[in-house]
């Protein structure tokens, strides 16, 4: 039996956006009072239920759960996947791995094809371009056809599912605190993921911790050469005595400027990266690093999944988890 009325046809009478009318229904802080009881009424009016196909779907568990990741070549994503996949085998389940490539439209075809119902929940990390344009309505839909959604990483955004990531502006801020309290008072950062959600968590943490805003140094840009020119004007006009790295892109060209410029590390700058240790071991010198616990966060993510599946947690509201990072000294940041 079909019902009286989708999310989708609920926003076209509303003139609003599906994303907007399930916020509303879900008691979001960000959809006004107004809004939400317009919702609300016209839902109320036309009978407004989940999905009954999906409902009937779940009736019976298929043991499988869908796992997206907006990149594979990141190490952090292929360690999170292992810790998905490690802890998935001890729960009797199945896992199918989707990679959106950091594509919103090819985002939107992996959601629009799990609603089918052929697994028990979802984890997904959104791609750039989701997190960019900040469209999130194919999120919803999964909601629509009553199916668990777990976001991990890129988790800085309104929606009504668990999440889990890290503290990504305390660990910046505390970097930086830790490295003024070393005497250094010129300390930039370096960043091609400025644009995302963690990243302006990152520099947001970095900035609490400054004293003054003319103490602000920043390389920022998604494109590799202009990221290269401003990197090179930290180091040789600024002359920053250390340089917080928020990801790979921005750690590599960090060494790289810095060894083809003749500015030796950690005598004339400190370094801190957002890397995979066992690369930053690699280096040479070795590279003080932010352990995120990729694995760690791939085994809770799945727990919290677990747990809604199974409909342990009797509570709505959606669970938000931390998982603390630690700071891992090595050979950049030697005094």
């Amino acid at each position: 039996m079909k019902n009286k009325i989708t999310l989708k046809e609920l926003a076209k009478l509303l003139n609003v956006s599906v994303s907007t009318v399930s916020k509303a229904l879900h008691d979001s802080s960000e959809i006004s009072p107004k809004t939400a009881e317009r919702v609300k009424e016209l839902a109320k009016l036309h009978n407004y239920r989940p999905n009954p196909i999906a409902v009937n779907l779940k009736s019976s568990k298929s043991g499988t759960i869908g796992v997206i990741i907006p990149n594979i070549a990141n190490s952090f994503f292929a360690s999170v996947l292992w810790g998905i996949e490690a802890k998935a085998q001890k729960a009797g389940l199945q896992v199918i791995t989707y990679i959106s490539d950091e594509s919103l439209e090819r985002e939107q075809q992996i959601t629009d094809m799990l609603t089918s119902g052929f697994v028990d929940g979802v984890l997904i990390a959104v791609s750039e371009e989701t997190n960019h344009k900040k469209q999130y309505d194919h999120l919803f839909g999964l909601i629509d056809y009553n199916i668990p959604v777990v976001l991990y990483d890129r988790v800085s955004f309104d929606f009504p599912a668990d999440k889990i990531g890290i503290d990504d502006e305390q660990t910046f801020e505390d970097a930086t605190n830790l490295l003024q309290a070393k005497g250094l008072k010129k300390i930039g950062v370096a960043i091609s993921i400025h644009h995302l959600g963690v990243g302006k968590l990152r520099i947001k943490g970095y900035r609490n911790a400054l004293a003054s805003m003319d103490d602000f140094y920043i390389a920022n840009s998604s494109k590799p050469e202009t990221l290269k020119t401003k990197i090179k004007k930290l180091l040789l006009e600024d002359k920053v005595e250390a340089i917080l790295c928020a990801d790979f892109e921005s750690t590599m060209l960090v060494y790289r400027l810095a060894y083809e410029n003749g500015i030796r590390i950690p005598e004339d700058i400190k370094v801190i990266g957002f890397i995979q240790g066992g690369v930053a071991k690699l280096l040479t010198p070795s590279i003080s690093y932010v352990e995120q616990f990729p694995e760690q966060i791939g085994e809770e993510a799945v727990d919290l999944l677990v747990d809604r599946i199974e409909k342990k947690l009797t509570d709505e509201k959606p669970i938000n988890k931390t998982v603390f990072t630690k700071l891992m000294h090595l050979e950049s940041t030697v005094f």
